[in-house]
């Protein structure tokens, strides 16, 4: 089992900057692979972006060259930094981490973005 808890949403106005922390614990040896989802109210839950263990990473085209992935691996933890956020990017953010035979996935954090 991977236990992944999501911190660092909030309230922020359009234009503005939030970063998103996951840490994941548990049996985290099968884990190949950690990002972030999304779900807006009314929507279908969407992928934001992934990195891979090597450090490979990819993005949904609506949130690339404003969000960027990374994450460290000695912690456990990948960051989701978002930049120039927009109102439709308001939605409940979703962890989740990725084994051979299983995805694991956070409570979720939500991101409003509003003025």
């Amino acid at each position: 089992q991977v236990q992944l808890v999501e911190s660092g949403g909030g309230l922020v106005q359009p234009g503005g900057s939030l970063k998103l922390s996951c840490v994941a614990s548990g049996s985290i040896e099968s884990i190949f692979r950690m990002g972030w989802y999304r779900q807006a109210p009314g929507k279908q839950r969407e992928l934001v972006a992934t990195r891979t263990r090597g450090g490979s990473t990819n993005y949904v085209d609506s949130v690339k060259g404003r969000f960027t992935i990374s994450g460290d691996n000695a912690k456990n933890t990948v960051y989701l930094q978002m930049n120039s956020l927009k109102p439709e990017d308001t939605a409940v953010y979703y962890c989740h981490a990725a084994s051979s035979s299983y995805l694991y996935w956070g409570r979720g954090t939500q991101v409003t973005v509003s003025s």
